[in-house]
């Protein structure tokens, strides 16, 4: 079993930036093909094109070598999102109490989440979703009400236990539209 990174470790040891060009991409490896060609072929296009924002993990001063690796992207929770006008209604009452009542809401998309094999299972993921979530929390620039993501099959309970919920009943596809309220980390 992984010794757990505790949350003053992660840091004092790890820093999140943007990836640059000067960050090397090469030796990444999360155990996953599509990740790992992601950020060694597909990234830097969707940088300069400004469709989402990759960041990247690196230990303190070191930026030879990527630990993990994340995408942002500008969302938004609509109607369409749901099978049926009622259940958004639900959503809605359930989230914003006889407040205004829109037809989407804002919010930031984790488009890919990526661990370095060797330090999977050591609590990174849940270090990196806490970062993304009071990044938002707490310097919200242009109006973010949640955090999205499309969660595969086998990582909806990882994101549970992060407090994501299902935007809709689970259902037969092989991801999940999942969610997290910044509301409830907000200062």
């Amino acid at each position: 079993m992984s010794k757990m990174i505790s949350e003053s470790e992660f840091f004092r040891d790890y820093e999140i930036q943007k990836l640059d060009d000067d960050v090397s991409v090469s030796g990444f490896d999360c155990g996953d093909a599509d990740l790992n060609d992601f950020i060694k072929r597909e990234a830097h296009f969707y940088r300069t094109q400004l469709l989402a924002m990759p960041y990247v993990l690196t230990e303190k001063d070191k930026i030879d070598r990527i630990l993990a690796y994340f995408t942002l992207a500008n969302d938004k929770i609509s109607v369409t999102d749901f099978p049926s006008n009622s259940q958004f209604n639900k959503f809605k009452k359930e989230n914003f109490n006889k407040e205004k009542h829109l037809r989407s809401y804002p919010s930031v998309k984790i488009g890919r989440l990526a661990i370095s094999k060797d330090l999977q299972g050591q609590g990174i993921g849940t270090h990196i979703l806490r970062f993304i979530k009071i990044y938002f929390a707490s310097d919200n620039k242009t109006g973010c009400r949640f955090v999205t993501l499309d969660a595969y099959r086998g990582a909806t309970e990882f994101y549970k236990r992060n407090d994501f919920d299902f935007l809709q009943k689970e259902d037969k596809n092989p991801t999940q539209l999942m969610y997290f309220d910044l509301m409830s980390v907000a200062a």
